[in-house]
């Protein structure tokens, strides 16, 4: 098989993540416009609520494929894209 057990795990943790189709919206949206905060990604989809965003940006952000950015009270994503490239390249297409 080659892949070495870490290499199984985070690969489990991502495509868990992009499991749920509003988390995979909000990665797709993410290779398209970079370092969005959580209201801007919110308007872009309309239909999630706020609490409901910041847990999938949460999972997101744990299983390594979103990068985060502080600037003061504002959080920015962005998508990670040597994880992308390794565990998603559909993201990317």
């Amino acid at each position: 098989m080659g892949e070495d057990n870490a290499d199984i795990q985070q690969a489990v943790k991502v495509y868990k993540a992009l499991g749920e189709p509003t988390r995979l919206k909000i990665a797709l949206l993410l290779t398209e416009e970079r370092n969005l905060c959580c209201s801007d990604i919110g308007s872009k989809l309309e239909s999630v609520a706020g609490s409901t965003l910041s847990h999938h940006l949460k999972q997101l952000t744990e299983c390594g494929l979103l990068t985060l950015r502080k600037d003061g009270t504002y959080i920015y994503y962005s998508v990670n894209r040597d994880m992308a490239q390794k565990y998603a390249p559909y993201l990317l297409v």
